[in-house]
């Protein structure tokens, strides 16, 4: 990809980068990428171990963690690299390709969301046709569509903000080459960006989004003609870790794009919530307290 600028390096600009503070940054960020990749692992060797979680959902929770894993591993370990050695210049190859795999990893996490959506909606609204509809054929092609469509958004997105131009400013105020941070710095090129940026948010943002929402409102109106209590309550508990994650992935998620350009450190805040905390904290929402989780550890640990 061909830039028609003459600039051929970024400087990143991550939070305050004052001296009494790096030593916090560094062991900060070093634990969540440790935890991390860690409790995701761990997950995702769990679930291919027991036959028990070698379910729909399970399926798309390993896949889920997969994404974690590499969404951190994007933008942390590079993080980490400049508070160590105070080198903050990314070359233009190099600052695409961060760009490449984090909306690559960003689209397949918003998709992963939905799906999970749809596997409560069809084991609470359908349960008879559980198996049926997510066969595990089925559950192959959908995910191998994820990526495989998360791919290809994420080289329209690169390939179209790779020709913005940058005349003066080449300061990332940002601890990863995030999209809306290149646009701030951008003189040119623009004017596709944003067509492209409107509908990539619209069909892997609000879309989702809503159709997750739906999702809920009909599980809820099933969920609440259930006549035994000990039913609504056990029926509830399998989607409220769900909806927690949604809600807390698209508030943080939109937050950064809403946020005015002169609120850096809002955004940055914002961008670690979403790119960082949410990822290390999914394997415990979503498994950690399941009760087929703790059944597999429990197999796992009396053999």
């Amino acid at each position: 990809m061909e830039n028609q600028t003459a600039t051929k390096e970024f400087y990143i600009l991550p939070f305050s980068m004052k001296s009494s503070l790096l030593t916090f940054y560094l062991n900060f960020f070093f634990f969540i990428y440790l935890f991390t990749v860690f409790t995701n692992a761990f997950i995702i060797m769990l679930t291919l171990s027991s036959k028990r979680l070698h379910t729909p959902m399970y399926f798309f929770i390993c896949n889920l963690s997969i994404v974690d894993i590499c969404y951190t591993t994007i933008t942390v370990p590079k993080l980490l690299y400049m508070l160590i050695f105070k080198n903050n210049i990314v070359s233009y190859s190099e600052c695409f390709t961060q760009m490449y795999f984090y909306f690559l990893d960003a689209s397949a996490e918003d998709i992963f969301i939905l799906a999970m959506a749809f596997d409560r909606y069809i084991a609470i609204c359908h349960p008879l046709h559980y198996y049926l509809i997510l066969a595990k054929k089925n559950c192959i092609f959908l995910v191998a569509g994820i990526w495989i469509l998360g791919s290809f958004n994420s080289f329209v997105i690169t390939f179209q903000a790779s020709k913005m131009t940058f005349c003066q400013s080449k300061i990332i105020h940002q601890f990863f080459c995030d999209g809306k941070a290149l646009m701030n710095i951008a003189c040119a090129g623009l004017n596709y960006l944003y067509t492209v940026i409107y509908l990539e948010v619209f069909m892997f943002g609000f879309l989702p989004f809503f159709c997750s929402l739906m999702s809920y409102v009909k599980i809820i109106k099933v969920v609440l003609q259930i006549n035994s209590k000990e039913g609504r309550k056990k029926a509830f508990a399998t989607c409220s870790s769900h909806l927690v994650v949604i809600l807390m992935y698209y508030t943080t998620a939109v937050s950064v794009y809403m946020v005015p350009k002169s609120s850096i450190v809002l955004e940055q805040i914002c961008s670690v919530l979403y790119t960082m905390i949410i990822p290390m904290v999914n394997p415990l929402i979503y498994s950690l307290r399941n009760n087929d989780v703790k059944m597999a550890l429990k197999k796992h640990s009396g053999q």
